[in-house]
């Protein structure tokens, strides 16, 4: 294990903190997207035209000239940091490292991760990090911790000490049950700075392969907001568990004490795939960018504007842009699960 971070100077920073680049990791013919791959490939290529737009890009493949050929006319490409590794999947934000700052020191934490409690294969996945650091494009410092089944997913901050999480995600089998909550408490306390951690023991969607990561059901926002999803007639079995969410939200506050501003996101009309089975469709699972929100969307006019004008509301600041996600909750997941941001000054230029 490299240098452990003092768990009193480790603060892990807001996703609204200034950022210097976003990875994804391409869908190929060896992912799970093999049947659909031309259309979810579309939904990749609009996310990193928004990113490029303003950032750098990271791009993890094993096929790195294919991906190079799909992307050359984006403008900005040259942006693009290609890293040739093998890959099971595509979801960055639960394989990708975690950012930390100690006493402002950049470090990168690489936790275990083994597909949200061994449902599938992550042999790859889980050394994507350390590959990553090993072909030098960080300055940040690598720390190893995968002692530790930890998904970028499942945790959110305010990077002022608060993190949010959920009971049925880091208490559920596969994970750490050799640990107790109060145990698994002090792990994210002692790694990520965590002066105060709330855990939701309520909320969930249907079709879920995560075990209700936050990230799919309430979001940290500035302001001391919280954007999340309100149960509504469309809701349907998801509507009793998101009611109770609510209620602990409406409970919650901060490190410092402060109550949280709860403000409701529109649950959208139920989607099924092709054998009937409902997916799990959500607004919250939108990335927050230096200069944008982009929004997952899902040919819903008026859900879909709903969202758009509620998240624009919270971060006036931003320019909001609605992705159409179709494509990728046919696997299970939606915007935010394929991106993880690279805080500031994370990167060797």
């Amino acid at each position: 294990m490299s240098d452990v971070p003092s768990p009193s100077t480790t603060v892990m920073p807001a996703e609204w903190e200034k950022q210097e680049a976003i990875l994804l990791s391409w869908p190929h013919l060896n992912t799970d997207w093999r049947e659909m791959l031309q259309e979810v490939q579309s939904c990749f290529k609009q996310v990193a035209k928004a990113i490029l737009s303003e950032m750098k890009l990271i791009v993890v493949t094993p096929q790195v000239e294919d991906v190079k050929m799909q992307l050359t006319d984006l403008d900005n490409s040259n942006n693009i940091i290609y890293q040739s590794i093998p890959t099971n999947d595509t979801w960055a934000r639960d394989f990708g490292p975690i950012s930390v700052f100690n006493n402002g020191k950049p470090m990168m934490l690489d936790f275990k991760f083994n597909a949200w409690g061994m449902k599938f294969a992550s042999n790859y996945d889980n050394l994507i990090c350390r590959e990553m650091s090993r072909n030098g494009i960080f300055k940040a410092q690598y720390v190893n911790y995968q002692d530790f089944v930890l998904e970028g997913g499942s945790i959110e901050s305010d990077g002022k000490g608060t993190i949010l999480t959920t009971s049925n995600c880091l208490l559920s089998q596969n994970r750490n049950d050799s640990l107790d909550k109060n145990q698994i408490e002090n792990v994210l306390k002692e790694r990520l700075g965590a002066k105060k951690v709330l855990w939701l023991d309520n909320g969930m969607l249907i079709g879920d392969d995560t075990d209700s990561h936050i990230d799919t059901l309430a979001r940290l926002a500035p302001g001391n907001n919280i954007l999340y999803v309100k149960s509504t007639e469309s809701c349907g079995e998801q509507d009793e568990s998101l009611r109770l969410m609510e209620q602990e939200l409406k409970l919650m506050s901060n490190a410092h004490g402060d109550p949280f501003k709860l403000v409701p996101l529109p649950c959208p009309e139920p989607i099924y795939d092709d054998e009937g089975n409902r997916l799990p469709a959500t607004y919250a699972n939108f990335l927050i960018t230096n200069s944008q929100v982009l929004v997952p969307i899902y040919s819903q006019h008026s859900c879909d504007a709903q969202a758009l004008e509620t998240i624009a509301d919270v971060f006036p600041q931003r320019t909001v842009v609605g992705i159409n996600c179709n494509a990728l909750i046919k696997q299970h997941g939606s915007l935010h699960c394929i991106t993880m941001q690279i805080p500031h000054n994370f990167l060797n230029k």
